[in-house]
């Protein structure tokens, strides 16, 4: 459990974890809707992942990060909090709105990897 909570503490760890709740996205999905740096952004997810927050696909040279299963059946309390209390939040919430001005407008890896500052000022 400190393993978790210490994974968890941290602002960046939380905005991930909270657009991940979401749906399932790439490193570059992710980098792009926080603007993040790519080496932030595996850090903190390297951080999430070890704590068996959140869990990777590869598919080819991408790799996909989700909310784990096991967190969400085995920490059920604490996923459900998070939840709620992210929807609560200002932070929050802008991420969420960009994820889903990037679904809505049916942005891939490919729109990104061409031209990622034309997609970032797409969603803000």
């Amino acid at each position: 459990m400190i393993g978790i909570l210490k994974a968890l503490a941290d602002e960046n760890r939380l905005r991930l974890f909270n657009i991940l709740l979401e749906t399932e996205l790439c490193v570059c999905e992710i980098e792009t809707i926080l603007e993040m740096s790519q080496s932030n952004t595996s850090r903190h997810l390297l951080k999430l992942k070890n704590a068996e927050i959140i869990e990777s696909t590869k598919d080819a040279q991408w790799v996909h990060y989700k909310v784990s299963d096991s967190f969400k059946d085995n920490h059920k309390m604490l996923f459900e909090y998070l939840k709620e209390e992210m929807k609560e939040n200002e932070l929050y919430s802008v991420d969420r709105k960009r994820l889903i001005k990037y679904q809505s407008l049916n942005l891939t890896c490919t729109d990104i990897r061409e031209d990622s500052k034309r997609v970032i000022q797409l969603i803000t």
